[in-house]
């Protein structure tokens, strides 16, 4: 109850293979949560990961205790009391400076509850202090007895926490960083293609979307090419043809509008989905349904054309008739009048004679 959560990030967690004391071992496939925990009732800091059911990490920090970063996104630590080395790979390079960061704050913290500690206990018990200073040069004076055995045995400790001491900087020491690194990026590859999966079903469904907007523009091209039928049968209707001329130009204007944006959409598609080497057969699935898109919208494009060359080579075909029947109306004029000018000629020769 008195354990609480000070600090949480998110690593990919692993341990130094306790075999080779070369090469790391992943923890789990996935980032975890590593937490920083203050024990209140003990006075004691730790850090904890938790993997399922499985506590991955469960390290009590000490002030001997270093955090040493390896690389931009890599630091490890080592616990004598658990007797292995821990390493966390990071997303970023700042949430290892955080994580780094966060450490030493622990650290100085449980240096300080310790002489805390230490001092609350020879101010308990002055006695313990006194007898401490008088009994410590005793073995130093005997030669036999009991007080050479406990040298002895001091001694034997200093010299097994030194070996075991230089045997886990031998161990950090040997470690390979490449191999770390390595590790760190390949798990964060996972990340990102946990990410491309999940971008390409998106993309799948927006390419859903757009066949049907595709199929809505067929259906209105047919509507307009239709319209360009009308519009050729009622040729000699100048005045409904001029309104069906400026509707269609409308229509067209706003097909292209749509066509433009969809050809936009689908090339920010194509150039999200370059570089990418995960998921290699979606993404080829995906590129020629793209591919089929942008067939669909040439032909779009092409049928558009022709409509509008069709309505140009109307309308102007239509004022060329125009013109020929404005000149042929003239030669009749002209033909009308000189026959009248014939009668008249005929109806005066034929009251002269």
């Amino acid at each position: 109850m008195g354990e609480q959560p000070i600090f949480s990030t998110r690593a990919h967690v692993f341990q130094i293979d306790p075999a080779t004391k070369r090469n790391w071992i992943p923890a789990s496939k996935h980032a975890l949560t590593v937490s920083y925990f203050y024990d209140a009732t003990r006075n004691v800091y730790r850090i904890i990961s938790v993997g399922g059911t499985k506590a991955i990490i469960n390290s009590t920090i000490t002030p001997n205790m270093t955090f040493t970063k390896t690389s931009q996104k890599f630091g490890q630590w080592a616990d004598s009391r658990a007797n292995t080395v821990y390493g966390l790979g990071f997303a970023s390079e700042q949430h290892l400076s955080q994580f780094a960061e966060k450490f030493q704050e622990v650290k100085e913290a449980a240096r300080l509850a310790r002489e805390k500690s230490q001092d609350k206990t020879e101010l308990t018990n002055p006695a313990l202090n006194i007898t401490s200073h008088q009994v410590l040069p005793s073995p130093i004076i005997s030669s036999n007895g009991p007080g050479e055995d406990k040298l002895f045995r001091s001694q034997s400790a200093d010299v097994e926490i030194t070996t075991e001491k230089e045997r886990l900087k031998k161990m950090l020491s040997e470690g390979s960083v490449s191999e770390v690194q390595w590790e760190a990026e390949f798990f964060s590859l996972q990340d990102n293609n946990n990410k491309l999966v999940a971008a390409l079903h998106e993309a799948n469904a927006n390419v859903d979307q757009w066949k049907k907007q595709l199929a809505a523009y067929q259906e209105e091209t047919e509507t307009l090419r239709q319209r360009v039928a009308e519009l050729e049968s009622q040729g000699s209707h100048d005045s409904s043809s001029e309104n069906n001329k400026e509707e269609l130009s409308q229509t067209l204007e706003e097909l292209e509008l749509l066509i433009k944006a969809k050809d936009e959409e689908i090339q920010m598609l194509k150039s999200q989905k370059c570089g990418r080497w995960e998921a290699e057969g979606e993404r080829e699935e995906t590129l020629q349904k793209l591919q089929e898109l942008e067939a669909r919208n040439a032909e779009l494009e092409r049928r558009l054309h022709l409509a509008e060359q069709t309505l140009a080579e109307t309308l102007a075909e239509r004022e060329k008739i125009q013109n020929e029947v404005t000149k042929v109306a003239e030669i009749m004029d002209v033909k009308i009048f000189e026959l009248s000018e014939i009668r008249q000629g005929l109806a005066k020769l034929v009251e002269s004679n």
